[in-house]
């Protein structure tokens, strides 16, 4: 037990310096897709602006050290873990969010930012994740996958329908479920990882979750950027920030067998814990995105 305790510690460690890094990359992201043109752009052209863009690759190499960490975390502990210490990317991007925008952190902002942090620690504590297989069996992706390439694509049709807000949130529900399949994709992919032979990264190169994580990460980037640009911040970011864990929990159930162990009274004080993680992000994601102004751009 003990080497299984402290392989949750260090994930808990790397997950939140993940944390730190993912909450640097995306303050920089959110405010070059509203900063790099001042014209209406699709999704395409928007992100083939940003790639020219140095600040936005600052953001990329910062996010993408994070991503490490974050794969690393999930190496070792469960994806419900990870995913609930990576919410926390938020408290961290609330300071940095108000000093680039030259404000202080109201007490509303930090009462949020408490009640966030206390509700991830009792989801932790008294869930007790439980760490499942690395990867899903065929059968249970295909159904994930007839279930969920349908809600994107309805996600993507309706936003290109609408307009303004609930574009806006159209996109940040489809970015911020494909960033929770890349958690999960992610532990497949780390736990293939052997390069100290040519049989391991020839199994590696041969392992679907890998392309199917490549494809991810780029789908996931577009409709990030398509949606910061839709709308207001304040709509897209509390969308994508909360959708984000919820599919990768639901899916680290579904797929890789990953559970919470609390006591009977410890599942009354988990749901409330997860109500208020919820409630608590979306509050400080509306709070952050209207610190770093968003003048709203038609896509």
């Amino acid at each position: 037990m003990g080497g299984v305790d402290e392989a949750a510690d260090l994930a808990a460690l790397l997950a939140i310096g993940a944390a730190v890094f993912v909450a640097i990359g995306d303050v920089i992201h959110q405010r070059q897709a509203h900063e790099v043109t001042d014209e209406p752009v699709g999704h395409t052209a928007l992100l083939l602006r940003l790639l020219r863009d140095r600040r936005w690759w600052l953001g990329s190499l910062v996010a993408a050290a994070g991503f490490g960490l974050q794969a690393a975390a999930l190496g070792l502990g469960s994806v419900l873990l990870v995913q609930a210490l990576l919410v926390t990317s938020l408290l961290f991007a609330l300071p940095m969010s108000a000093r680039l925008a030259h404000r202080r952190v109201t007490r509303r902002e930090w009462t949020w930012a408490v009640l966030l942090a206390v509700s991830v620690a009792v989801i932790i504590t008294v869930g007790n994740p439980t760490v499942g297989q690395a990867r899903g069996s065929a059968e249970v992706w295909t159904v994930v996958l007839a279930v969920l390439v349908p809600a994107l694509a309805l996600c993507v049709a309706g936003a290109r329908i609408l307009h303004g807000p609930v574009s806006a949130v159209l996109l940040a529900l489809a970015s911020g479920a494909l960033w929770g399949l890349f958690a999960v994709l992610t532990k497949g992919v780390v736990a293939q990882l052997d390069f100290s032979s040519w049989a391991g990264v020839s199994a590696l190169l041969r392992s679907p979750e890998l392309y199917a994580l490549v494809a991810v990460a780029i789908g996931g980037t577009v409709w990030q950027q398509a949606s910061f640009r839709a709308g207001a911040l304040t709509a897209s970011l509390p969308t994508m920030t909360v959708a984000e864990p919820v599919v990768a929990s639901v899916l680290s159930v579904v797929v890789l067998g990953e559970s919470l162990r609390p006591d009977d009274a410890g599942w009354v004080a988990l749901v409330v814990a997860v109500v208020v993680m919820v409630v608590a992000t979306g509050a400080l994601a509306r709070g952050e995105a209207a610190s770093a102004g968003q003048p709203v751009a038609p896509h």
